[in-house]
């Protein structure tokens, strides 16, 4: 008998996001799987249920994972959905166990085998299973369209016969998966970009996108073409040098952060006093505390006129595309679990004990659960 998977819609506030678009989810059925999906899982996303045409779809979510022996999901179910499964199956998704302990122990206690998408190590050999990755860089192209909506002016420069508009002057912090699709969607647009980044960047790709990257005036380049990382000396440099750009710019895109870990504050109470009015900050580091004192997550609020958003799951904003990548992912991790018709949790494989989040009734990664302190 084949496999069953679960595909649900999602529930999470917002979320639009289905955790396989239909082409990924007929690849499956086409390939042995019995894909049952729940009707209108895909309609936030743009996908009809038509379009899942080698699937079962059922209205009866409780009897969509029952039936199933693995489940396919964005973000973490509820507890007493995990609670109702029956024990031993197999889940795939994002999980954060860190926001809700109480996930981790209900997986436990039903004995199910767990794999947390957010703990795929980023190196060339996952690349195509970081969704962590694929989902920033719809994020960071969300992100300058959202500040783009709410900023008082537009990006490109125009000339009209009412005169000469300027380019808008764009800060992106952060040059991450993240950071580089902000600075590419910023350019398109036809702004002027200056990138800060408080590790090491290599400079020729911020370059290449049309960028200007900030950097104090001692910074030092190595042997590798980075910039290093300030001394504590060149540090006050640096951060004047920052608040110098703040107070020029029309926008400020900023992209800091790191699962498990509060976000840094880069943007302080005083810089945003110096910032012109009508400016916009989008804080893509609001679900971890944001990189601005002043981030509120979920909400947007005015400051001296500067306008701070501290948007949450800015990936959903375009969740068509972003359920393409998201479940291409999953495919590739459910093909290295999968053998024939049984699931087998290979503990020698680096990727899979990577990010095996709990099995046998036992959490594999207490790291996730306790993550580590700010570096």
């Amino acid at each position: 008998m084949s496999l069953s998977v679960a595909v649900l819609r999602e529930q999470a506030d917002g979320e639009r996001r289905v955790a396989l678009d239909p082409a990924s989810a007929n690849q499956l059925a086409r390939s042995g799987f019995q894909v049952l999906v729940e009707k209108s899982a895909g309609e936030a996303a743009g996908f009809a249920d038509e379009q899942y045409a080698d699937c079962v779809l059922l209205d009866d979510p409780e009897l969509i994972v029952t039936m199933a022996d693995i489940w396919l999901w964005v973000q973490m179910p509820a507890t007493e959905q995990l609670a109702n499964l029956p024990d031993g199956r197999l889940g795939i998704g994002l999980v954060y166990p860190h926001r809700s302990p109480a996930i981790t122990a209900t997986l436990n206690q039903h004995h199910h085998t767990c794999l947390a998408m957010e703990l795929v190590p980023c190196n060339n050999r996952t690349r195509s299973m970081d969704v962590l990755s694929s989902q920033a860089t719809i994020a960071g192209y969300s992100a300058v369209l959202r500040a783009a909506q709410l900023a008082p002016r537009v990006f490109p420069m125009l000339t009209t016969p009412a005169g000469t508009l300027n380019p808008a002057r764009v800060v992106v912090i952060g040059a991450g998966v993240a950071g580089l699709q902000a600075i590419a969607t910023a350019r398109r647009l036809g702004a002027r970009v200056e990138v800060y980044e408080p590790g090491p960047i290599a400079r020729e790709t911020v370059e290449s996108l049309g960028a200007l990257l900030i950097s104090a005036d001692t910074a030092k380049v190595d042997g590798t073409g980075l910039d290093e990382k300030p001394a504590r000396d060149d540090q006050h440099q640096v951060s004047e040098k920052l608040t110098e750009c703040l107070a020029g710019a029309d926008v400020v895109i900023s992209t800091v952060a790191l699962p498990g870990i509060s976000a840094p504050k880069l943007i302080s109470k005083a810089m945003l006093d110096g910032m012109q009015a009508g400016s916009v900050i989008v804080d893509l580091a609001a679900e971890s505390g944001g990189n601005c004192e002043l981030t509120v997550p979920g909400e947007t609020m005015t400051h001296n006129g500067v306008v701070v958003d501290g948007p949450l799951n800015l990936a959903s904003e375009a969740a068509n595309h972003a359920s393409v990548m998201y479940a291409r992912s999953l495919l590739d991790v459910l093909d290295l679990v999968v053998d024939g018709e049984s699931i087998v949790v290979n503990r020698d494989s680096e990727v899979i004990d990577g990010i095996l989040l709990t099995h046998d009734g036992k959490l594999v990664q207490r790291d996730a659960i306790e993550p580590p302190a700010n570096a």
